[in-house]
């Protein structure tokens, strides 16, 4: 009797041990983000995910942080979902008018059509998404019904903590409506990690692959998950800004999205910055460094 109990005990107290292990390491990762942050004027809201889902962290992961432009990686989502049913097509055809576009508004749609143009939704999509066109997600906020049917489809889905209620028009021209869209770090994880493993059969695969494409080709934020991570490491990810008020508050500096490891390996990390009175360049180097630090973290586990 004493032979089978003994390698049972000696399982449970390696298994033990590489638990004590894991959540010293992850405490050590929190320290090293703790330090980045900790001297900061600004409120940092931070949810981390590693590849096999057991090195999770989260610091003021519940909070409620404004998404900005973040949101338009929910709105493509949706877009996608309503395409698979066979409401819309990638490659139906949108015209946006000259009065869409508003002057207002941050958009390359507008730049390289100041007269307006006829667009398919997968263009559309990609402006949207990979270069943060102002324009053309209202374009697909309205094709769809407007804000909250992209907050509804979440609920519908069972994810929490997400409010979408206003369009770019409205969240540009009033500063205190942005927070009426906000997430948390911890909510904006989980959609990054329900949607790229898909295990709730969410997208079709050819929905799945186009969103992931174009979050890959995301060109704001360069200074943000990317800025110190290794060149020619690929990231796929959203970016959100809101600029500076009169009183010197950013209230968004933000990038969710899913960092690639060697060998195959990804974590998924969201950092909202708000309520901020550093400037532009360190607001957006408190990402790039706790993106630093989570790499070297990972990357150092091998696993």
């Amino acid at each position: 009797m004493m032979t089978t109990l003994f390698p049972f005990t000696a399982l449970l107290f390696l298994f033990t041990m590489c638990q004590t292990t894991s959540a010293q390491t992850t405490d050590v990762l929190r320290q090293n983000i703790q330090q980045i942050i900790s001297k900061k004027n600004a409120e940092v809201g931070i949810s981390i995910i590693g590849n096999n889902g057991s090195d999770t962290l989260s610091i003021h992961g519940e909070r409620h942080f404004p998404m900005q432009s973040v949101f338009k990686f929910h709105i493509a989502l949706v877009v996608l979902s309503e395409i698979d049913k066979g409401k819309f097509a990638l490659n139906q055809k949108i015209q946006i008018e000259q009065k869409d576009l508003l002057p207002g508004l941050y958009s390359p749609i507008r730049e390289k059509y100041p007269q307006g143009a006829t667009l398919t939704i997968s263009e559309i999509l990609e402006y949207t998404v990979s270069k943060s066109d102002n324009v053309g997600c209202d374009v697909l906020l309205r094709m769809l019904g407007g804000p909250r049917v992209v907050e509804n489809y979440f609920e519908k889905n069972n994810f929490k903590n997400i409010s979408i209620k206003i369009n770019e028009e409205v969240m540009q021209n009033n500063w205190d409506l942005q927070f009426q869209n906000w997430t948390t770090p911890k909510a904006a994880s989980e959609v990054l990690a329900s949607f790229y493993y898909n295990n709730k059969n969410l997208l079709s695969t050819k929905s799945h692959d186009f969103i992931w494409t174009i979050m890959k080709q995301t060109e704001t934020g360069k200074d943000r998950l990317k800025g110190q991570l290794p060149q020619g490491i690929i990231v796929a990810h959203k970016t959100g800004w809101s600029g500076t008020n009169k009183a010197g508050i950013t209230a968004a500096v933000n990038d969710i999205g899913i960092v690639f490891l060697p060998q195959g390996k990804h974590f998924f990390i969201s950092v909202f910055v708000t309520n901020s009175k550093e400037d532009d360049a360190t607001n957006e180097k408190i990402i790039a460094d706790v993106a630093k630090v989570t790499w070297d973290y990972f990357t150092k586990r091998g696993d």
